[in-house]
């Protein structure tokens, strides 16, 4: 193993060819003519064959590309690899290690993994060791300091660089939460004589800044000589006020004067802060007041500080005077000031029920200026008003006042989230026509708004002209127009938009991934999701609870229930607190497969670490107990939902009350009913629509009726499930008049009523041998411009075969019915010519025949539409002595005849196609 201290700088052999055309072919030839016997000594040769001007980027490339090298490099283990890397000089081992870890996904060895961190210690890359051992301990996750510091103790004690890989290993496990092992790291640090840096440090008394621990953590930084810092005071000081210990802040801040440091305004601001958290304002403006004392100019944080305190104590006037110090001091209120002030309105106003307080406090000069006008149109855009924030722009252009940035912002975002997206662009011109320069702000809003409206080509182009602009956009544009592509184009397109993101070094974002992740997983297409997220480790990029949420949801719904549980555990590998959702997702799935104690086990786990179950989990929870018919364990869980404050929706009573109905336990179903009127939980549309389901199907129709009524005279709006199933009802029972009156009052109504409502009826009516009902259901679907489909026609066949009714005891079915059937409900369109030939067929059986003569008269139209075989198969009837009711028909149908063709060739060219 070498050092970095003593690392070989091995020289590349001489220069063999001149140009870089020649590049290409030099390397190919040197890694084919290499022995095949030993692998690892073609991959140093190649190394050391390669060109002296090149660089090793170039040389990197060309083994990213050669397929042999791939092939190869994948059958090396750990220890063939740590062989590689230590021959090699840093500049190129540390290629090769990314390479191999980047793009081949190999993972490499703990001692590997050290030895570049000291290179890279060594070489003074800060940055990138940061980014490395993150990417470790995202790897190994918590408790894993142990076993580093033993291999750091006896592999690398030696090393030059040593001591700088200790310090950032801690800095690194405190930037990422993981406090109990930066703490042991430190201890064994003190034990090697090694001194953190201030920075680490910092860091962690960042993260213990709410616990008695800082104290200690402060005592070690004096102990060890090192001189704190003006943030490191400034975290203490946060600290204390974040413990509300008043006292101690202020002790403290005596004492470092003592020490005769210099104060400065940010430990002020610390103070100012902690201390209006806490409600003090007027201690606060004490130490305002003290920054002066002490020759401190304080600075915009000072003064939003202040005005944030003051709004949310409801001073409202001291706030603004606050802000115009703060334009006499040349320091112009930002953004942050605005929304500030805005927030204070708008609470304002929300205690007195109007704006009017507000009108009158900023309108206690004759005349506005920027600052009220600002306010204004800021607080009534944040409560929605957007109409008067416009109205009071025009105010302002009429007085000579010019809008700032700030007024534009808010103006452009209000239209955007109000879908206003043509005023918006309209507003960007204005804003440009008036002197002033768009900022990234108002183009990531806009490009937003056109994404969510699906115009995403139009987003793109506005991004192309914000960067022709000059205007360095971040992320946030690049998140909505990958959205936009997700939800509005194929998949495909977004995943190309993706590609030409992420390829490049420069936007590595997780959010990105998160969202193709997400909708690669509301496609089904888990696998395409998984290999998103392993390409995201292998960049080196953090995932967050949303990318394993997004994992998770996915293995659920493929069933893949041990993938989703082992999700579970790789979050906590990577030190990230799984919430609510994920347990939610998790339990949701286990439920649906009938397990149980997997399901209160998450539950168990998930108050276990501090997380309290909301409606949704607990909603679950009832809807696995009552899958299962423990019907009694499902209240008790909603009594445990009421007793810890959370108030149950009306999804969760919806669930039970139908359970309670399907054990047809109807009582029990409108006690819970009641209990949600006494806890002010409305029923919906949907509670009644189960209450009338069930009393429909496991109770008595007449209490359904009744509550039907009783509702309808309160105007209780109705689902179409609780008319279709009054209706099935009165159908099953054989009530065919109320049945037709709730399906004209359902048609009354609104509702669309579809061929499947009809058919249901007709279906009903039918098994009931109610056929001359049916008829008149049937009519009422063809009067109402219902196309019939082949199920109801096959039903309307089947009982007129059974010999239920005929044509001719219905004699107001006339010429124009017959007409207007013929033309709705051409058989050829529903019917193949078989299933016509073998109905007509059973038709000449028995005298029904004499009254659909229309059917062979129709078939004989139609001898081009290749239904010849359907034709051959009819026979003349046998029944020679028809009736002057088969005589008076046949005249009829062969007055319609011309109807027929007409119909008959409309459903030719547009409907049916005749097979090969």
């Amino acid at each position: 193993m070498f050092r970095p201290s003593t690392v070989r700088r091995r020289l590349a052999t001489p220069l063999l060819f001149a140009k870089s055309s020649t590049f290409a072919s030099t390397s190919v030839c040197a890694v084919a003519d290499f022995p095949q016997s030993d692998t690892v000594s073609q991959i140093l040769a190649h190394f050391n064959s390669f060109p002296l001007p090149y660089s090793p980027k170039l040389l990197l490339s060309s083994l990213r590309e050669s397929i042999w090298f791939k092939n190869e490099v994948l059958k090396l283990g750990p220890p063939e690899i740590d062989t590689i890397v230590e021959k090699l000089d840093s500049e190129n081992a540390l290629g090769f290690f990314f390479l191999l870890q980047n793009q081949f996904g190999v993972k490499h060895s703990r001692n590997l993994q050290f030895v570049i961190a000291h290179i890279l210690a060594e070489k003074k890359r800060s940055r990138a060791l940061r980014c490395h051992l993150q990417r470790v301990l995202q790897d190994e996750g918590c408790g894993s300091a142990p076993s580093f510091c033993e291999l750091l103790f006896k592999s690398f004690k030696g090393w030059d660089s040593n001591h700088v890989v200790w310090d950032m290993l801690a800095f690194v496990y405190s930037r990422a939460g993981m406090v109990h092992d930066a703490l042991l790291v430190l201890s064994n640090m003190k034990d090697l004589g090694i001194q953190p840096s201030i920075m680490t440090y910092n860091s962690l008394l960042h993260n213990l800044r709410h616990t008695d621990i800082m104290w200690d953590v402060y005592s070690d930084i004096e102990a060890n000589g090192i001189r704190p810092t003006e943030y490191t005071d400034s975290i203490f000081l946060d600290g204390l006020c974040r413990q509300s210990l008043i006292h101690e802040a202020i002790a403290f801040l005596r004492e470092i004067e003592e020490k005769q440091t210099e104060p400065c305004v940010v430990w002020f601001n610390t103070l100012m802060s902690g201390f209006c958290r806490m409600g003090f304002v007027d201690i606060a403006k004490s130490f305002f007041c003290m920054m002066f004392k002490y020759g401190l100019i304080p600075d915009a944080y000072s003064y939003n500080t202040l005005i944030h305190g003051l709004c949310i104590a409801g001073s409202l006037e001291e706030a603004l005077d606050f802000t115009n110090d703060m334009v006499k001091q040349g320091l112009y209120p930002d953004e942050v000031t605005y929304n500030i002030l805005a927030k204070g309105f708008r609470l304002l106003g929300m205690m007195d029920g109007t704006w009017e307080a507000t009108e009158r406090l900023l309108h206690r000069e004759q005349n506005p200026d920027l600052l009220t006008y600002t306010i204004l149109i800021c607080g009534h855009c944040q409560t929605g008003n957007v109409e008067e924030g416009f109205r009071l722009r025009e105010e302002m252009l009429s007085k000579g006042l010019q809008l700032n940035v700030i007024s534009y912002r808010v103006l452009l975002s209000s239209l955007c989230k109000s879908g206003r997206i043509n005023e918006a662009l309209s507003l960007l011109s204005e804003v440009e026509n008036v002197g002033l320069r768009p900022d990234r702000f108002m183009y990531s809003m806009i490009i937003h708004g056109l994404c969510k409206l699906g115009e995403v080509p139009k987003a793109i182009q506005l991004f192309k002209e914000m960067c022709t602009k000059r205007i360095i956009p971040n992320s946030f544009p690049h998140r909505s127009i990958l959205l936009g592509l997700c939800e509005k184009r194929p998949i495909s397109e977004a995943r190309s938009y993706f590609n030409m993101l992420t390829n490049s070094d420069f936007i590595q974002d997780v959010v990105l991934y998160n969202v193709m992740i997400d909708r690669y997983i509301k496609l089904g297409k888990v696998g395409e999701a998984e290999e998103l997220y392993k390409q995201l480790l292998g960049k080196g990029i953090a995932p967050t609870i949303v990318t394993f949420n997004s994992l998770i949801n996915g293995s659920c719904k493929a069933g893949k229930l041990a993938d989703a549980r082992k999700w579970l555990d790789d979050i906590k590998m990577h030190n990230i607190v799984p919430s609510v959702v994920t347990y939610t997702t998790l339990m949701n799935a286990f439920c649906e497969a009938g397990n149980l104690e997997a399901t209160f086990e998450l539950l168990e786990e998930m108050e276990a670490n501090g997380l309290e179950p909301n409606q949704v989990t607990y909603s679950v929870v009832m809807k696995g107990l009552c899958k299962q018919g423990k019907l009694e364990e499902s209240v008790v869980v909603l009594r445990g939902m009421l007793a810890k404050g959370l108030s149950p929706d009306q999804a969760s009573y919806n669930a039970l009350i139908q359970c309670f109905c399907k054990a047809r336990d109807l009582n029990r179903a409108f006690q819970l009913h009641d209990e949600m009127v006494k806890l002010n939980i409305p029923p919906n549309h949907g509670t009644y629509t189960i209450l009338i389901y069930g009393l429909c199907v496991y109770g008595d129709l007449g209490d359904a009726e009744r509550l039907f009524s009783f509702l309808q005279d309160r105007h209780i709006r109705f689902s179409k499930v609780v008319y279709t199933t009054l209706i099935k009802a009165n159908c099953a029972k054989g009530d065919v008049q109320k049945a037709m009156v709730l399906f004209r009052q359902m048609a009354e109504t609104g509702f669309e009523i579809s061929v499947k409502d009809y058919s249901a009826v007709v279906n009903r009516l039918c098994k009931r041998s109610l056929l001359k009902d049916a008829i008149d259901f049937f009519r009422m679907m063809l009067v109402g411009g219902v196309a019939p489909d082949k199920q109801i026609c096959s039903v309307m066949l089947d009982s007129i075969n059974r010999g239920m009714l005929l044509i001719a005891e219905h004699p107001q079915l006339t010429n124009y019915d017959k007409c207007f059937i013929s033309q709705s409900m051409p058989l050829e369109a529903v019917l193949t010519p078989c299933e016509i030939s073998s109905a007509i067929l059973r038709y000449q059986a028995d005298r029904f025949l004499s009254h659909y003569s229309f059917l062979p008269l129709m078939l004989y139209q139609v001898q081009d539409l290749q239904v010849h075989k359907a034709q051959s198969s009819i026979s003349e009837p046998q029944n020679c002595n028809t009736s002057n009711a088969y005589d008076h028909h046949v005249e009829e149908f062969l007055e319609m005849q011309d109807c027929f063709i007409i119909a008959v060739q409309r459903t030719y060219t547009t409907r049916w196609k005749p097979s090969a």
